[in-house]
């Protein structure tokens, strides 16, 4: 009854937007389609931005300092924009901002108020609950750690006159519609503007040539500030002292651009992007042809099959099709690329490592599961060779595995490291992929 219920509310959805303009999607690295426990309202592994029935973006307007911003009247004014910065006990300065018919605002953060339109938890390459980057991160309701990813992360204003452009902006504005920037965030005077950082920051990455192409390649990290101006990263996550501002780039999202919220990352693809990309029939296609060479395992000799589903699938397959899946379920050897099925040949239990009765060579042993997002893939061509990262075991395509294998994502304070996409596992060893090899 459950799966009806969310299959009715995808049908719903997908009317209301039949004839609507979609600027983009945001895609939360480390799910392999939807959350572990399903994709509910507000709180997806993606999020769609279309084109809204009535504006909502803002502009700012004037802006005045005060000894105070808790009793300014534009803070106090609910039905008002504002951004609060608290250069000193006795001293704020407060930007107001007023309604802009051409653009449209969407928010993200780990909130639940309704401000936020995208709920983004933090992402773990485990249970998909906690922390990519390696900073303490549990949900407040369930255990004592704070999450890193703000409860109002970033704002993203798309233009609507041009829906190609989306310009990204840190922080959003709480449910009284202010940003309250304390004594201790980073924030700077610049001749009449003024300007700040958040507290772990909002990184940004746009790619090099075009993503859907395939001939794109990895950019460098920078920090958008809450103006919507970049800079280069800081010493550490949460440093006190701002980057050097760098004016050969914008906070223009492109297709393929990372958004790093400090616990969470996401990629943004563009409408355009999406519609020359390969999409999940172009994925069926290539797991149906893969099924159809009928793969065998050398050691047991019946047929291997890549399951149809993703690993968050399973409650919606029947339990003789699981059975049948987990029995001619595909793995393959790490060091050497050799696709199987499960048995104890060559097992060494002290290690857990195998020797592969193709080629002899040792090492560990990955299920393999089709990476099912396509917002992940890059273009290949027709037929693509089939590769799997390293140790995960997640299916994509050579060019699909090459990109995320030289991508660094923020990782703890000021670290850098490649990671699976569709499940947001560190990889392993050079190149962090491996070329399977059927019988």
């Amino acid at each position: 009854m459950v799966k009806r219920a969310e299959n009715n509310e995808t049908k719903k959805s997908a009317s209301k937007h039949e004839n609507a303009v979609k600027y983009g999607e945001l895609i939360i690295l480390g799910y392999n389609g939807q959350l572990a426990t399903g994709d509910k309202r507000r709180r997806r592994s993606k999020f769609v931005l279309w084109k809204r029935d009535v504006p909502n973006g803002i502009k700012p307007s004037n802006h005045y300092v005060v000894p105070s911003p808790q009793t300014s009247q534009a803070v106090l004014d609910k039905t008002k924009h504002s951004i609060s910065y608290t250069l000193s006990r006795t001293e704020a300065v407060i930007v107001e901002y007023v309604n802009d018919e051409n653009t449209d605002m969407f928010q993200v953060g780990r909130s639940s108020d309704t401000p936020i339109d995208f709920v983004v938890m933090d992402t773990n390459a485990d249970k998909n609950v906690t922390t990519v980057n390696n900073l303490p991160n549990v949900d407040n309701k369930k255990g004592p750690s704070a999450s890193t990813i703000s409860r109002f992360a970033c704002r993203i204003i798309c233009d609507r006159n041009n829906t190609n452009i989306a310009r990204l902006y840190a922080a959003g504005f709480d449910s009284s519609r202010n940003i309250f920037l304390g004594e201790k965030a980073t924030k700077w005077k610049d001749c009449d503007q003024i300007d700040a950082l958040t507290t772990n920051g909002v990184l940004v990455m746009h790619p090099s040539g075009k993503f859907h192409i395939g001939n794109t390649k990895p950019g460098i990290w920078l920090e958008v500030s809450v103006c919507g101006k970049l800079f280069s990263l800081r010493g550490s996550r949460s440093a006190q002292n701002k980057g050097d501002i760098v004016n050969d780039s914008n906070n223009i999202l492109t297709d393929g651009t990372l958004i790093d919220l400090c616990g969470a990352t996401l990629l943004w693809r563009s409408a355009e992007g999406l519609s020359l990309s390969p999409s999940r029939d172009y994925l069926k296609k290539l797991i149906e042809r893969t099924n159809r060479e009928r793969p065998t395992c050398p050691v047991g000799l019946y047929t291997l099959v890549f399951p149809h589903h993703s690993e968050t699938d399973t409650a919606s397959v029947a339990s003789t099709e699981l059975v049948e899946v987990k029995q001619k379920q595909p793995y393959v050897y790490l060091s050497c690329g050799h696709v199987q099925g499960s048995h104890e040949w060559g097992l060494n239990k002290d290690s857990n490592n195998r020797t592969c009765p193709m080629c002899l060579k040792i090492g560990g042993i990955a299920k393999l599961n089709m990476g099912i997002e396509a917002s992940f893939y890059v273009q290949d061509k027709e037929k693509p060779d089939l590769y799997a990262f390293n140790p995960c075991g997640h299916v994509a395509t050579e060019k699909t595995v090459k990109f995320w294998s030289n991508v660094g994502i923020p990782y703890g304070s000021n670290g850098f490291e490649a990671l699976c996409p569709f499940c947001a596992t560190l990889l392993e060893g050079y190149p962090g992929f491996i070329k399977l090899i059927f019988n």
